[in-house]
This record gives structure tokens, sequence and C-alpha cells, in this order.
């Protein structure tokens, strides 16, 4: 089964990135999931600043805001994709995951299979 591993950061450094692990975490855990197979996906997402927001109006009026947008105390910094058996398994690879160390967090759901 398919889970997407949202991975919030709390507390940034000075780069924007995970305040407490460094890239050195990331390229281990990268590799981990690729040697097991389970990647479908993934990515890193650009700085905060770099964000865009779009909302349409009840009168199809379209309000285009350039980010950020509100005080967060949870930075949205990127995603996994992974096939595994079960959430069990998903949950595991979430808890090994460097973003859920500290202040940050891990958010697993499922991915919706709407042709089954």
């Amino acid at each position: 089964m398919k889970y997407m591993m949202l991975i919030n950061s709390g507390a940034t450094d000075e780069n924007g990135g995970a305040a407490e692990c460094g890239v050195e975490d990331w390229m281990a855990y990268d590799k981990a999931v690729r040697d097991a197979g389970i990647l479908v996906s993934g990515e890193s997402l650009a700085d905060l600043v770099t964000a865009t927001k779009v909302q349409v109006a009840a009168d199809g009026e379209r309000t285009v805001t350039d980010g950020p947008f509100a005080e967060t105390r949870e930075v949205l910094g990127g995603f996994y994709v992974i096939d595994v058996p079960d959430l069990d398994a998903a949950l595991d690879w979430a808890a090994r995951c460097p973003g859920a160390r500290g202040s940050g967090s891990v958010v697993v759901r499922p991915v919706a299979d709407f042709g089954a």
C-alpha cells in the first residue's frame, strides 16, 4: 500500500533546513529508502518565501499571494511516497526519518486508490 509521509520542520537553521539533523542524515535516510525498494517518489521543497498561494472566489475571481502566508511553528519541508505492506511499516519508516526528530514531525497518510 502507498503512504505519503509529509515532513514538517519545527525549528530551522540559518539555511532553512531542519535544525535537528544535517545533510548527511538525509542522504543516509534517502539511501535506505531507495535500497529497501519502497520509494515511489519524494522531494524536498524550496524555501517558504518562494511559495505562491492561489484562491478562487465564488465569482471566479482569482487572487494570487506571494508567501510566506502566516506565522506558523511548522513548515512543510518535503515528502516521500513509499510503498509498504501496511501502516505499521509506514510508521516504522516515518520514525526513522530525520524529519521526525526534535521539533519536527512526519505525518503519514495513505494514498487514495480510486481504481480499486
